[in-house]
Formats: C-alpha cells, structure tokens, sequence
C-alpha cells in the first residue's frame, strides 16, 4: 500500500513536559512546536493502527497505516480546543482512526455498491439457511430478496468479486526454509478429476435408471444442467407445472426406492 505523500518527524532530542509542548505550539504555532507535539503523541498512531491492521490481510503493511494516522494527528493538533475540556487523547483517537480508514477506503479498488451487494446476498443465504438447515438454492435467495431471476443475476455478478489476494501471501509455514505461497495451491478450475467425473457418471446413471425419456431429461436438466423448471417446460415443449408435477413424482419415487433399498441393506447386515 502506497501512499503519494508521506509525513516524516524530526527526531526530538530534548524531552519536556507535555504542558511545555502545548504552551509552546499556542504560543507561536511554529511547525517545530506541532512535530514536538506529534513525535509525544505518537505511541497513540501506532496503538490504533497496530489494532486496525489486526483485522487486515497480511499484505497491508502497519507503517503504512501509521503513515496515514499521522495525518489525523496533525488535524488533531491544529483543531484542539482545551476550552472544551476535553482530553486530547480522546479527542484525537477518533481522527487517527478516521484518518486511516479514509486512507484503506481510497486504495480499495471495489466500489462500495459492490461490497453492499455481496454482503445483501450473503446475509439472505444465511437467514435461509439457519430457518431451513441447509444450503439455499439461488432461486431460493432470489426469493427471499424479492428480485426476479435477471435482476439477481446482476446483482449476483456485482457482488463476485470484492476483493484482492495476493498470489505471494503465505498460505502456510512448513519445516523447510520456503513458505507455502497462495499461487502453490491455487485450484485449476480447468482440470477435471476422473474419480468425482465417474462417480457423478454412475450417480446420474443409478438415479435415472427405470425413468422414461421425458422424466430422464428433467433430473438431468434440473440437477445437472442447472435450468429452471421453465426453461424445461420450454424445451419439452410441457406447461412449467407439469414439469414441477413430473419432478415432484420422480422425488417421491425415488425416497421409495431408497427407502426399499435401506431396508434391504438392514437386512443383509443382520
């Protein structure tokens, strides 16, 4: 994280009493008086941006932070007004932490309707699936959020991407002298595992087995090609409550059959 400006501060080499420093900078206002008044006070940057970037990935760096703080400490100083009788450590902590939000807000290549978006879907998924006790379809989302199936595919593509990784972080330590990296075990999306194909291959099989042509081609159709009960409806040319029909006779069939087929286990085992 890179900053176009940066604050550097003398080194004081004579410590005076806090009341001396303020005295001084009232007095004349000088800018060696206020870098007095920041270089006591800086404990008070690094606290708040150590507690910051506690909660940040590992590629934000604290001095960073603390670069940005400096700049809150400084609007601190010049707008202080002992007449309100007010600590100044109270009342700058909140400008140093202010200062250095602004700061990771102005880096921050997402837009914020992006990260409102993404945090709206995955506060939906979640009240779904904490009320139902499984995982919630999209359609099922869709619904909950009162938008119909385009507009939550917008909404659905604002809200995929809203964030940065960089690809040297660490994964994790190891005995050895190299660090796992996060581009060591990032997945090939590309690559196809002949173990889960076969098994998916076997399951479609196992399922569709004893099903006629057009009940056939709804499992496939809903389960693995991911279309809605419409766009079924459409391509066998069936009213969408007959497929929702069909499909609510293939289930039923199915329990039955796996039920039969527990009891026939059970029995085996005795």
């Amino acid at each position: 994280m890179a900053r176009t400006r940066t604050l550097q501060l003398p080194v004081n080499r004579e410590t005076r009493p806090i009341e001396q420093l303020w005295e001084a900078y009232w007095k004349d206002g000088s800018e060696q008086a206020r870098n007095d008044l920041m270089e006591h006070y800086l404990p008070l940057v690094k606290y708040n941006a150590e507690r910051i970037h506690s909660r940040l990935p590992e590629e934000v760096e604290v001095d960073d932070l603390m670069s940005a703080g400096l700049f809150g400490l400084m609007d601190a100083i010049d707008s202080f007004d002992p007449q309100r009788g007010v600590k100044f450590e109270t009342f700058c902590a909140p400008r140093i932490r202010g200062a250095i939000l602004d700061e990771l807000r102005s880096l921050d290549w997402v837009p914020r309707l992006v990260r409102s978006r993404s945090g709206m879907v995955d506060q939906a998924r979640k009240k779904l699936q904490m009320k139902h006790g499984y995982t919630p379809t999209e359609e099922e989302v869709a619904r909950e959020l009162n938008l119909d199936p385009d507009e939550y595919a917008k909404v659905r593509r604002d809200s995929g991407t809203v964030g940065v990784v960089s690809l040297s972080r660490k994964w994790f330590e190891t005995d050895s002298n190299k660090d796992v990296r996060e581009i060591d075990v990032l997945e090939d999306g590309r690559q196809v595992d002949p173990f889960n194909a076969a098994q998916r291959h076997d399951l479609k099989e196992l399922i569709t087995r004893g099903l006629s042509r057009a009940e056939r081609l709804i499992v496939i159709l809903y389960y693995y090609e991911q279309m809605t009960m419409k766009e079924i409806g459409v391509t066998l040319d069936l009213s969408e409550s007959r497929v929702s029909q069909m499909h609510s006779s293939i289930l039923q069939r199915l329990k039955a059959q796996l039920h039969d087929r527990s009891r026939e286990l059970a029995a085996e085992a005795v």
